[in-house]
């Protein structure tokens, strides 16, 4: 039987990354020792007053359709929010909420883009964007970055790409894989790259709450940029809510019109209980969320710390995030054997660099998942690959 093309272009690299990971769950499933650092699902629970409110809900009778754009509260929440952290006037109005910020990406690029519009993505890249892009039939063009320069995007570079049938660009900052945050003046040069060719501008700001160093900026906050931009977030990391799939989209009314009318004919609204969660997640000052801001800072400095100096080894430190990534090109192994190696004789799931783009080459990611105690024998069993790598060239 034949399917269509779409299926050929949602597959890919972004697809296969995760190859290394499923093996590494059918590894403990038989019993081995394997430290699981090759996703970014936090190892916390969801704190319990979001739960308890999600129970409420459900207890309350709150079973049946929703509004398809989301609760007009939770929106206003958002918006309130968004209004406090960014400085960006908005209203509830501006909101759609969807399941998670990965739909977020994928209706977003469904509504602004067109067969062959050019969309430049900075890489490394999180492996579903070039799925996402393919399957409304864009173009990624990826703008390599330089991981002596922290993996941070040069709008100089950006300009060089941009042609006529670029339509849009996306940013993710703090970025996944590489932690990297873009500072204002980088943000205020791509603004106006923005403005001079009339370009929508993308903006994934998930890990925006788990930022160490600097600031975070919201590029739809700057002069001009509002009416161009889709601000996406969500809760998944920030409040450990990965399994509840919510997130949101701000942007031009009219893109949230847009944004509804396909949320009405593919998803028909999210459960009523998840929303009153997000809501009680947004209006309330949660300890639990304060204390795993800081593990995951800790857990930064630990990785960073302990493989600092490791023959073979370089991690990269973040400005934010919850991943690491490592420069393994000194043990004369690419990214995929070395993780191969780390896998089979060390007992540790990583993800090769290469799955995230060309700039990522010769690095492994490691997520920070799980706890110090953890962390700090994955460390000592990387850093043993490496000089057992160094010893067999």
């Amino acid at each position: 039987m034949r399917f269509s093309d779409l299926t050929r272009r949602i597959t890919g690299d972004g697809a296969a990354a995760w190859q290394i990971h499923d093996r590494a769950l059918a590894m403990r499933e038989q019993g081995m020792d394997v430290l699981l650092l090759s996703v970014g699902d936090p190892d916390f629970d969801t704190p319990r007053a979001i739960v308890d409110a999600a129970v409420t809900s459900l207890r309350v009778g709150e079973t049946h359709y929703s509004d398809v754009r989301g609760l007009h509260s939770l929106r206003a929440s958002i918006a309130r929010r968004h209004r406090e952290r960014c400085g960006q006037p908005v209203g509830a109005d501006q909101v759609t909420v969807l399941p998670g910020a990965q739909c977020g990406v994928y209706a977003v690029a469904q509504c602004l883009l067109n067969p062959g519009d050019e969309v430049i993505i900075a890489e490394p890249m999180y492996v579903t964007y070039e799925a996402v892009f393919g399957a409304c039939g864009a173009k990624v063009v990826p703008v390599a970055v330089r991981p002596e320069n922290g993996f941070r995007v040069d709008p100089a570079d950006v300009a060089q790409l941009i042609t006529p049938r670029t339509r849009a660009m996306l940013l993710n900052s703090p970025n996944n894989p590489s932690g990297a945050s873009l500072p204002l003046a980088t943000w205020q040069a791509l603004a106006q790259l923005c403005i001079g060719h009339d370009l929508w501008l993308i903006s994934d700001e998930v890990y925006s709450d788990l930022l160490y160093e600097g600031e975070h900026i919201s590029p739809a906050s700057l002069p001009g940029m509002a009416e161009r931009t889709a601000t996406i977030n969500s809760l998944s990391k920030s409040h450990a809510m990965t399994g509840w799939r919510i997130g949101w989209v701000i942007g031009p009314e009219s893109l949230a019109g847009h944004l509804a009318n396909l949320s009405l004919c593919m998803l028909f609204g999210l459960p009523d209980f998840v929303q009153r969660a997000a809501q009680v997640a947004l209006e309330t000052d949660l300890p639990d969320v304060a204390q795993m801001h800081e593990a995951y800072r800790q857990r930064r400095n630990l990785v960073c710390a302990a493989l600092e100096g490791c023959p073979g080894l370089k991690p990269v430190w973040p400005d934010g995030g919850m991943f690491v990534m490592v420069d393994v090109r000194q043990t004369g192994l690419g990214a995929q054997a070395f993780a191969e190696r780390l896998l089979d004789g060390y007992g540790v799931s990583v993800l090769a660099g290469e799955a995230f783009g060309p700039s990522a080459a010769g690095h492994i990611r490691i997520g920070l998942v799980v706890d110090q105690s953890q962390l700090d024998e994955a460390c000592r069993r990387i850093a043993r690959c490496a000089a057992d790598s160094l010893e067999q060239r």
